[in-house]
């Protein structure tokens, strides 16, 4: 083998090799292309997402101030409660007084 034939070889070698890098490039690429159906799903479920998660925010405030409106009225109610024990107690003082008058 001469020195041309040796180009020449070498030259054919490094072309094909070429040729197959590029068409496995490709080949990758239209395998792993995305397709605008999954774009369009991956953003038709960001979009759910980011509905869900408003609905969930409105949920924990609501959710927040319900809490806070039934703490008041048991707060508000055991006032009551502890109001009517004490006049309570205190007219049993009163009843037991005039009894205590009346057997005198």
């Amino acid at each position: 083998m001469n020195r041309t034939e040796f180009i020449i070889t070498t030259a054919i070698i490094l072309f094909a090799a070429f040729v197959m890098g590029w068409f496995a490039n490709w080949l990758v690429h239209r395998f792993t292309r995305v397709r605008q159906s999954d774009v369009a799903d991956l953003d038709r479920m960001s979009q759910e997402l980011h509905e869900a998660e408003e609905t969930r925010d409105q949920a924990i405030t609501y959710l927040q101030q319900r809490e806070a409106e039934l703490s008041n009225q048991l707060a508000q109610t055991e006032a009551e409660l502890r109001a009517a024990m004490d006049g309570l107690q205190a007219a049993r003082q009163e009843a037991e007084e005039l009894r205590m008058h009346l057997q005198e």
